[in-house]
């Protein structure tokens, strides 16, 4: 804590400066003046957190100075006066400004310890107060910009997030998408939360100290699907002179750094005002469809991808779609055909665009994921989404190929006939059977999705539901016990029992078990030996 020291005696001021260890009491002496003026002057230009001072000096006294810097709130730092004059009156004028203390000349050194143990403990206090407040405040802050963004909120937190924030201007919700769903489904727990916070961290850096509250960690409360987003006001690139699309690719830059898999920025639509940050989040969550079945782009706009244009151009062939929805529904083969059919009849007669096709297309894909998830309430729209960026080629549905649609909408009419039949249950213990005799192979929940007809993403989300885990925690965890077998019931060396339940890399496996088993291998055998 900073100390001014105010006095006239220049002997005094030398004796409080070596009456006490300041440095050992937490204490550091910054300056001494002769005077109240001389004393204000330097306050106006310098902090201190502690000021001791002489009741009466020549030019500005001591109780001069406590009044002017209380009254003008020059400084809150706290006040001890110092004075030969044993009088009430005195005192209840420093007490009138918030005094710490009134000490009486000579000064004791243990009378003067106490006053500093005591300022030092109140600032303690104060400071904890203040943390504890900020903690409470932030905790409410972002817990009423979830309830803004997912449209359940209260007229308070409405007008807190609004008084505690600067939403000057429109605003956007943007959701930054990590890209290789296959690849998390892959990872541990540990690594996909890892993989998130390091995301996040990314979006605080570029936000910087000041609105790193603006970067949304989670909007749901289930595991699996948090995801990191954040609220983009129109006065955070226009501050810049930016436009928002040279404010996001320079984000996009920034938050991509020390990532292992492609991010995309989808950018939602903009709304006027906090209270309607739901609908712009919806928009941003409804351009996750589109990231992996439209022109590969690193960033994506409501207002290009998903909005249909509102010029006399623009034709969607909505009656010919809805009936090959139909058609995939009720998985109709005569009837898909007629509707493919019919859909290219009319955009040929129309001289579609590119553009007006990928509309079209938009819009089919886009209901397809609806009609899945209807159909199965536990599949996720990832899921869906993985599933037809396996079974999607973008050539041949950007050129326009009936043959193409044709094949496309017969499998997808299967893959929810897959669904309907509920196969979880017998798919699992096809799953776990493998795990049992391969586990020392490089199963993946691709290959198994592959060779048991399941999509690999739909197999990740019951493996979970069912075990509590993701798979490859479970093959991992697995991998560890039969080690931890070997290790009891035979003297093999640790590098070859690592490469006989999976392990090609010793090291990785040794870390992989006193992670699961909390000790070494070698350790492991011989405590249990």
């Amino acid at each position: 804590m900073k100390v001014l020291l105010v006095d006239d005696e220049p002997v005094i001021l030398q004796g409080l400066s070596v009456l006490i260890d300041w440095k050992a009491e937490g204490y550091e002496i910054v300056r001494m003046c002769a005077n109240g003026q001389e004393a204000l002057t330097y306050l106006e230009t310098h902090p201190v957190d502690l000021i001791i001072a002489d009741i009466k000096m020549p030019i500005m006294s001591g109780l001069e100075l406590l009044k002017t810097i209380r009254e003008e709130q020059i400084s809150d730092a706290y006040f001890i006066i110092l004075s030969g004059y044993n009088d009430f009156h005195y005192a209840q004028s420093a007490i009138r400004y918030s005094c710490l203390d009134y000490i009486l000349k000579p000064v004791q050194k243990s009378g003067l310890l106490e006053c500093l143990r005591s300022a030092a403990s109140d600032r303690a206090r104060s400071k904890q107060h203040a943390e504890d407040a900020r903690k409470m405040r932030q905790a409410y802050l972002s817990q009423s910009l979830i309830a803004l963004i997912r449209g359940k909120y209260t007229e308070n937190q409405a007008q807190f997030v609004q008084e505690n924030m600067d939403l000057t201007g429109g605003l956007r919700y943007v959701h930054i998408h990590m890209g290789n769903i296959a690849m998390l489904e892959e990872m541990s727990d540990g690594e996909v939360a890892a993989l998130r916070e390091r995301l996040a961290e990314n979006c605080e850096r570029f936000l910087r100290e000041g609105r790193k509250e603006y970067c949304i960690r989670d909007t749901t409360d289930c595991e699996e699907e948090n995801e990191v987003g954040f609220l983009c006001c129109d006065s955070m690139f226009q501050s810049k002179k930016e436009t928002l699309e040279e404010f996001m690719e320079e984000m996009l830059g920034e938050i991509s750094k020390n990532m292992e898999m492609p991010v995309f920025l989808l950018v939602g639509k903009r709304v006027e005002t906090i209270s309607r940050i739901s609908t712009s989040y919806t928009s941003a969550c409804t351009l996750r469809n589109f990231v992996r079945f439209g022109t590969l782009q690193k960033i994506y706009y409501y207002e290009d991808e998903i909005q249909i244009p509102e010029s006399d151009s623009f034709f969607l062939c909505k009656d010919n779609l809805d009936r090959l929805l139909q058609a995939i529904e009720q998985n109709d083969r005569p009837a898909i055909y007629r509707s493919v059919d019919d859909f290219y009849d009319e955009m040929s007669k129309a001289a579609f665009s590119e553009k007006m096709v990928a509309m079209n297309m938009n819009y089919l894909l886009f209901q397809l994921i609806h009609l899945a998830t209807r159909r199965d309430e536990t599949v996720r729209q990832d899921e869906i989404m993985l599933y037809m960026n396996e079974h999607i080629s973008q050539t041949e549905l950007s050129n326009g190929s009936r043959a193409y649609l044709r094949k496309f909408a017969c499998e997808y009419a299967d893959y929810l006939v897959q669904l309907r039949q509920n196969v979880s249950c017998g798919v699992l213990a096809m799953v776990e059977k493998e795990i049992s005799e391969h586990y020392a192979e490089n199963l993946t929940l691709r290959e198994l999705g592959q060779k048991y007809y399941v999509n690999s993403s739909y197999l990740g989300q019951i493996f979970r539901k069912q075990y509590g885990k993701s798979f490859k925690d479970y093959l991992s965890n697995y991998r560890i016990c039969k080690a931890a077998e070997l290790l009891l019931k035979t003297d093999k060396k640790i590098s070859q029992i690592a490469e006989e339940v999976g392990y090609l890399d010793t090291d990785y496996f040794v870390n992989k078990f006193i992670e699961r088993k909390g000790c070494t291998p070698s350790k492991y055998r011989k405590n249990r030996g």
